[in-house]
């Protein structure tokens, strides 16, 4: 099979892995729903633009609202379903999902590039201290509501596209951009702003709570005005990554090599590491800190596809999706709900440990 018939096939079975894994999640909660209703209920959700109207809509990542023209819409489907089933699942448990499902996709896409930028098996995408940098934004916002005025989300998003370009300017000098020294630049400026986020944690008297669960990731309150926040920089972000695979690849094979090979180095790893920071910002800041699936997610794809990007990316992305939506699922139906963070920290370290132990991560 060529190369883009193995990118379809492993993208249509991902695909398919995402729609059960969804139906699955949906399912299950403190209210338990049969599956062929959830899937009516789903269904139910799919509606199409009917009329054009004059709305309040919220400026992107601002707690504002300004006139806006939309649409209204009509679904496509109407299954019959009881009101609080269609309730439970439309408004309470599908946006929860789908935001997991882009926030897993978004970080899942960012670790495949970092990880093949760095050619380092343990780069995810807070390595140039994205993550860090929107912690300490969001920590800012709970902890100095008046010096920092802008909201929680805005000010963890800003924070972290500053911190990466703060990281890439230090590294940077006439021109070129040494992997080395961007890596450590990275460790510094985490360094820093995690003594900076204990000093306001320290100080942040009842937001403390809010502060260390925000800290730990999750999906809890997921509405879908946070879904349409954070989707469409992830797709677009993808889509750009995915026109720069072959790049990708070439760079693998050192920066020299890939110079006379045609590609513009420096260019390429400013794009790539300004698009990854983009849509890794974009899910921190609606879901806060989730750490491994940007680390263990592109290693279990690249035992199954291989190395090459051209399939590597868009499956990690697609596995990275399920994987945060199954992980969310385990936080959530316990006996006591958890930050979702906190379950892929408890899965994905032994796995990666036993990876390392199987000495499956010792080269991209």
């Amino acid at each position: 099979m060529d190369r883009p018939g193995q990118v379809l096939v492993w993208s249509a079975a991902l695909t398919a892995l995402l729609v059960v894994t969804t139906i699955v999640s949906a399912a299950l909660g403190p209210v338990r729903i049969d599956p062929l209703t959830v899937a009516a209920a789903v269904l139910n959700e799919v509606v199409v633009p009917s009329a054009i109207v004059l709305e309040s809509r919220p400026v992107w990542l601002l707690d504002v609202s300004v006139p806006w023209p939309g649409f209204e819409y009509r679904s496509v489907f109407a299954f019959e379903v009881k009101q609080s089933h269609q309730a439970i699942v439309g408004t309470i448990r599908l946006p929860r999902i789908a935001l997991g499902a882009t926030v897993g996709f978004a970080l899942a896409a960012a670790g495949t590039v970092m990880q093949g930028f760095f050619r380092n098996p343990l780069a995810d995408p807070s390595i140039i201290g994205v993550s860090t940098g929107a912690a300490a934004g969001a920590v800012a916002a709970l902890a100095f509501p008046t010096l920092v005025p802008i909201g929680l989300r805005p000010a963890a998003f800003i924070s972290a596209i500053g911190t990466a370009l703060l990281v890439y300017a230090i590294a940077t000098e006439g021109g070129r951009t040494p992997v080395a020294t961007l890596l450590l630049a990275g460790v510094a400026v985490q360094a820093f702003l995690g003594a900076m986020i204990s000093y306001m944690l320290v100080h942040s008297g009842e937001s403390l709570r809010e502060a260390v669960v925000w800290l730990m990731g999750h999906l809890n309150n997921s509405s879908w005005g946070d879904v349409w926040m954070s989707l469409p920089v992830a797709l677009i972000g993808v889509v750009v990554l995915a026109a720069y695979t072959r790049e990708m690849n070439v760079l693998l094979l050192g920066e020299e090599d890939a110079h006379h090979l045609g590609v513009d180095v420096e260019r390429t790893k400013l794009l790539l590491l300004v698009i990854a920071s983009v849509i890794t910002a974009a899910g921190v800041a609606v879901a806060g800190v989730i750490g491994f699936v940007g680390l263990v997610v592109p290693h279990i794809m690249r035992l199954i596809v291989g190395p090459d990007h051209r399939i590597l990316l868009p499956t990690s992305a697609l596995a990275g999706a399920s994987f945060l939506v199954i992980t969310d699922t385990i936080a959530r139906v316990g006996p006591a709900e958890v930050p979702v963070g906190i379950v892929t920290a408890a899965l994905g370290a032994p796995f990666f440990l036993y990876l390392l132990l199987r000495q499956e991560v010792h080269s991209l």
